[in-house]
Formats: structure tokens, sequence, C-alpha cells
């Protein structure tokens, strides 16, 4: 008779694949006489560096007694913290509440809820101090739970200390003892710190580059001494509006200033030519690399990051609607209302119908693309416009009545207005409750909605 081994509860193994990241060299892109590196934090079990410091805040707060069974793991985070946080908590059975600002990707929100965390949303357009600031709602939240632990990125020793002990052995490894210079952006100030300080040690010659989003205070800091005053970036993950309790900038000689449109373009063409998808931050990260790569006039090893995965921001910066909604792609421009259409059926960006599809057809599609009406077409000609009532009032008694043709339930009445028209037309039409339908010479050019109009005066501020 055998007797039944004890069940022991062990850690997952995937807690063992976080760190030792590939480095690849960047062959594509113009980097002047230096070659670039990049390090493939995307390879992490969680999609980015920041499992490097959750596995290490967690472990530390174990081992000395701030974190125990039936704890609470709380912290304020732009996202890929929390999701590294929420991977080694929930590995370790503890509960993971977060506090994230509302600029975060739709991606990470989704990523950090099925892992089970516990997600409190709080504003993005408020500073340090300010009771719904991320940090502060946080902190306060910590002290209110019992057997909490507040993780704290941007205070905890912990989290540089991850970068010491592995991140950078890793880099002088790989890189056969010859690194000359290493770009680095600042959110917790743990990678750039931990990093400063190992090669501060082991390659003091190193020098140490800030990549930082144009609005943060950061680059100031580093170039003047002084603390500005912070505007805003869609960048996420990096830059700040105040420095970091645990940030070390004492190495940094050079930072870069690197406004959006410039970040999310790099990162797009990053994908294209090295075929490496990485986030918005890895954009400005790149971008700032190749500045520093072009500036110089001997060759140079030069070691950067790619800190997340693009996957996490497929609805914003991969997204072309996206990118022409906030200004960072330009169609072209024709002087009149033609410049409010994102969205343009040459381009075979419209989603439509045909009058002879079923609304079946027709509402799986406006789900899929997430819109409420679409111009029902025949050929490059509109013949009717189909919204979400108008499919309700069709099926409601009878729902076989999706089978029945669009043609049937559309509406046929279409305020269309030539490019020419002037603003008044356009909103006598809007203030309907109707959708602009412009037509160019007897051809569909696309649709206007208030969201188009309200984006386009938008991008119109100065």
């Amino acid at each position: 008779m055998t007797t039944p081994r004890e069940s022991v509860q062990r850690d997952p193994a995937i807690l063992g694949q976080i760190g030792n990241t590939p480095l690849v060299e960047i062959t594509r892109l113009n980097t002047g006489p230096c070659r670039l590196f990049v390090k493939l934090e995307s390879q992490n079990p969680g999609g980015s560096i920041k499992d490097r410091i959750a596995l290490s805040m967690i472990d530390a707060a174990e081992q000395d007694g701030r974190l125990r069974a039936g704890g609470t793991v709380v912290e304020a985070t732009a996202g890929n913290t929390g999701l590294g946080l929420a991977l080694v908590a929930r590995a370790k059975g503890y509960r993971v509440l977060l506090v994230i600002p509302d600029k975060m990707s739709a991606e990470k929100v989704l990523h950090l809820k099925a892992l089970g965390a516990e997600i409190r949303t709080t504003r993005s357009d408020v500073v340090k101090g300010h009771p719904e600031y991320y940090q502060d709602m946080a902190a306060r939240l910590a002290a209110e739970i019992p057997g909490a632990f507040y993780a704290n990125q941007f205070g905890n020793p912990s989290n540089p200390a991850a970068h010491e002990r592995t991140t950078g052995p890793e880099i002088w490894e790989q890189m056969q003892h010859h690194v000359d210079a290493v770009v680095c952006g600042v959110g917790s100030g743990g990678t750039l710190t931990g990093l400063t300080h190992y090669f501060a040690r082991v390659s003091p010659a190193t020098e140490m580059v800030l990549a930082d989003p144009l609005g943060s205070v950061l680059a100031q800091y580093v170039e003047t001494g002084k603390i500005g005053e912070a505007g805003s970036w869609v960048v996420e993950g990096i830059g700040e509006d105040f420095i970091p309790p645990i940030a070390d900038l004492s190495r940094v000689r050079k930072a870069y200033s690197i406004p959006d449109k410039e970040s999310l373009l790099t990162a797009r063409e990053l994908l294209k030519s090295e075929l490496i998808l990485g986030g918005s931050s890895a954009g400005t990260l790149v971008a700032a690399a190749l500045r520093y790569c072009r500036e110089q006039s001997s060759a140079k090893h030069v070691v950067t990051f790619i800190p997340d995965t693009g996957s996490k921001y497929l609805s914003k910066m991969y997204n072309d609607f996206w990118m022409v909604d906030q200004g960072f792609l330009e169609l072209p421009r024709y002087g009149d209302l033609r410049d409010l259409v994102s969205r343009r059926f040459a381009d075979g960006a419209v989603v439509a119908i045909g009058a002879e599809d079923t609304l079946l057809t027709a509402f799986q599609r406006m789900r899929v693309f997430d819109v409420s009406q679409v111009p029902v077409l025949t050929g490059d000609r509109v013949v009717g416009i189909l919204d979400e009532s108008d499919v309700l009032l069709h099926v409601h008694n009878q729902p076989e009545r999706f089978r029945d043709h669009v043609a049937t339930a559309m509406t046929q009445k279409l305020e269309t207005l030539d490019p020419s028209a002037d603003f008044g037309d356009l909103l006598s039409v809007l203030n309907h409750d109707y959708v602009a339908i412009i037509v160019h010479d007897g051809r569909f050019f696309g649709l206007i909605t208030r969201y188009d109009l309200l984006t386009y005066l938008r991008r119109s501020l100065p």
C-alpha cells in the first residue's frame, strides 16, 4: 500500500520565467555611427519590465512580514506594475487592489481584471496632493484595509534593487562588457536607479541617458535643476509631474523630451522595420536612443528597452482611426467639410452594409466595429442609413425578423451635404439627431457625426 505524497503548495513555474529577456540589435533604422540594442522586456510573463519589480517587492514584503497569508496587495499604477503585481500576487494567493488613472488602455484594464485584480479608476488630470490623485488614493485605501501591503513602487527600495540585481548584470553579460550608454525612461525611477548603481560599479564610463515624454518635468530637471510645471502626455508608464523618491538622476548627463507624436510614430515604425511590437513608452525610449546615436561622432554601443508589448495598445497607437482622431496621423486636407471625415470610404475605412444583407449581419457588424449606425451602399452610392433604433423597432416583437433584409428597416430619408456646405448647414443636420452624409460629385465620401465635429474642434485648439 502506497502513502499519498503530501500536497505542497508551490509558486507556479511561470514566476521562474521573469527576467533573462533577449537583447537584439536594431539593424534597419538609422542609428548613425552607433550600434543600438533593445532589451525585450516585453517577453516577461506579464508582458513588461515591471514583472521584475513586482516579484522583488512582494518577496521582500513576505520576508520582512509586511505581507502575510490572506493579505491584500495595493498599488497605484499606470498599468504594467499592476499587471506584474497581479501576476505575482495571484500566483501566491493574495488579493490585489489597484488604483489606475483613467488614461490607461482598455487592453491593460481587461488584462488586469482577467488576472483577478480589483480596479479603482481615478482621474488622470489631477496632480499629487489631490485626493483623487492615483498614488494618494492608493495610500489611503491601503491604510484603511486590514492586512494590506502598499507596494509603493515610487518609494520602495526593492524596486531599483531588482534592476541592480538582475537587469544590469544581464545587459552587461549580453553586451560582452561593452556598454557605452543606456537609455532609460522614468516612471517610478526604479530601472534608471538600479542600472545607475550597477554601472557605477562595473563600468563608470557608461552614460545614463533619460528619455522623457514632453510634458513631464524630469528632463527639464536634469537640464536645469529646477522642477517646472507639468503638462500632459498620452504615452503610458513613464514621465512624472514630480521627482520620485527612489529616482537617482545623479549620473544622467543627457535628457531628451520626446513629443507624443514622435513616440507613437517611432513605435509604429519599429514594428514595420524591425518587426518589434512595443508599447508607447518603447517609442519614447527608441526615439531618444536614435537621437542620441545620430548625435555621436564616434561608434558607441547603446542599449535601451522595449518596456512592454504593443499588444496592450492595439486600440490606441496601432489603431489608425485613434491616431487620426488624436492628431498623430494626418489625412489629406481639402479645406471643406471633408476634413471632418476621419473614416473615408475611398480608404476602405467606412463600416457599411448592403441593402440585401440581413439585419443580423448588420447588427453583428455594428457590434464588432463598435458603431451605432452604418450607411447602406450600392456601389459608391448611399441608398439608406441603418442605426440601432431601426433594428430594434423592426425586431423587438419578432426576433426572427433579424433574417429580414436591411432594406426593410433602413431609413431612406437621407441628410446629404456637399463638401462645400458651411458649418451652419452641418449643425442643422446634427441638431436634428441625424448623421451628415458627405457626397462629392454624386459619390459617397463619408459620415460626420457629433463626435467627428467635436474631435475636429478639439484638434483646432492652439
